[in-house]
């Protein structure tokens, strides 16, 4: 089963959908999350958040200034300032 991601900055929603793992950059060092992680909160810090989609494709967000949170398969990552990068 897939994990539904959300990624939001203050102002928009920057990227959303399933993917088969995330890695994200956290004021304890990086986490990756897959389906079936167990529930953790935690502060987001600045860098990359990545994402590969159950496609196989990756996406590359910098992130800053936010939290995470995992739950049953559901990631939402809420930063400050969040943008793709092409």
């Amino acid at each position: 089963m897939p994990l539904k991601v959300s990624l939001v900055s203050a102002d928009a929603e920057v990227w959303s959908g399933e993917a088969s793992l995330v890695v994200a950059k956290t004021v304890e060092g990086e986490i990756g999350f897959m389906s079936g992680h167990e529930p953790v909160l935690a502060i987001l810090a600045e860098g990359q958040v990545r994402i590969t989609e159950t496609s196989g494709t990756k996406i590359i967000a910098n992130a800053q200034d936010g939290f995470l949170s995992m739950e049953g398969d559901d990631l939402t990552i809420v930063a400050g300032n969040a943008a793709l990068i092409a």
